[in-house]
């Protein structure tokens, strides 16, 4: 098991926080499937299915946030609705004003929702209390203050903050594009995309394809802006790195293979995709703040 993309936090360095403490705090807001008139359960899960909600591999704890959502479409709800006024028109003799039909929908969404289909769906946390690296497995930065948000109401003052860098990404970014060199352990990989900072934000993507350095410079030249640059670290892991600091596509390359060659049990295996992953992430994130220039402080 991998992170695929990462949402990047920070904790002192260490976090005297027993995953003990955590598991206390987490007890109030552990997740129970939604009630058949609920549209929307979200709470902290079993990372094993053991009931423990911190699983912990070498110091390193892993939590599980698990939502239920009712799949209920709007265009059910209206088409439903839609029959109803109908029938209403014809027993009264005139159709059902705003508020009437207003008050029709919430109705008709009450009565579909014990029938609506459940999704459920899965969001990894990894605390690094060692090293003070708090990562969210998730696309985009909304999805992983929302998940922030509960963890907080979970743990009270819980000193956790967003990874802040003395230089910009997209600076460095650029810089490295256009000199065509990467930082040390670093390589640039066949993706990237430029961006133009004006009113037309104009832009161009490279997808598996050869970065020529010359043809870079020219965009750079015209304005443009790197926001996004696949790399590969150590030749270990490729990544993507993108101007919010977000690290997505995350892939392990050779270092796979080192779990591969031996048989595990399910737990075993878990607990050393782990171990491993969070070695070397908690390395990755390190070399990547140095490369911009190290954390800013408060």
């Amino acid at each position: 098991m991998w992170f695929k993309n990462l949402q990047i936090y920070r904790l002192p360095a260490p976090w005297a926080f027993s995953p003990e403490q955590l598991e206390e705090a987490l007890k109030s807001q552990s997740f129970t499937p939604a009630s058949s008139n609920e549209l929307l359960r979200q709470g902290w899960d079993s990372p094993r299915g053991n009931e423990k909600l911190v699983h912990v591999v070498n110091k390193q704890m892993l939590l599980l946030l698990g939502t239920e959502k009712k799949l209920l479409p709007s265009t059910v709800i209206n088409q439903v609705a839609k029959a109803k006024a109908a029938e209403l028109e014809e027993q009264q003799g005139f159709p059902p004003g705003k508020k009437a039909m207003k008050e029709l929908k919430e109705r008709v969404a009450d009565e579909l929702l014990p029938r609506a289909f459940s999704i459920r769906s899965n969001v990894w946390v990894w605390i690094d209390p060692v090293n003070g690296w708090l990562v969210v497995d998730a696309a985009s930065p909304a999805k992983a203050d929302d998940v922030i948000k509960l963890l907080l109401k979970a743990v009270d003052r819980m000193p956790i903050e967003s990874l802040r860098v003395q230089r910009s990404p997209v600076a460095v970014m650029t810089g490295w594009l256009e000199s065509d060199e990467a930082p040390y352990g670093f390589t640039i990989d066949q993706d990237t995309e430029l961006r133009a900072t004006g009113e037309s934000r104009a832009a161009v993507r490279y997808v598996k394809h050869t970065l020529e350095p010359d043809d870079i410079r020219r965009h750079i030249a015209a304005g443009k802006q790197c926001t996004r640059l696949a790399m590969t670290w150590n030749s270990r892991v490729s990544f993507v790195l993108t101007e919010t600091l977000a690290i997505k596509g995350v892939k392990p390359l050779d270092v796979i293979k080192e779990n591969e060659t031996i048989t595990y049990s399910d737990d075993e295996r878990f607990d050393n995709d782990i171990m491993l992953m969070t070695g070397e992430l908690a390395k990755l994130l390190a070399d990547v703040v140095d490369a911009l220039g190290g954390e800013a402080k408060a």
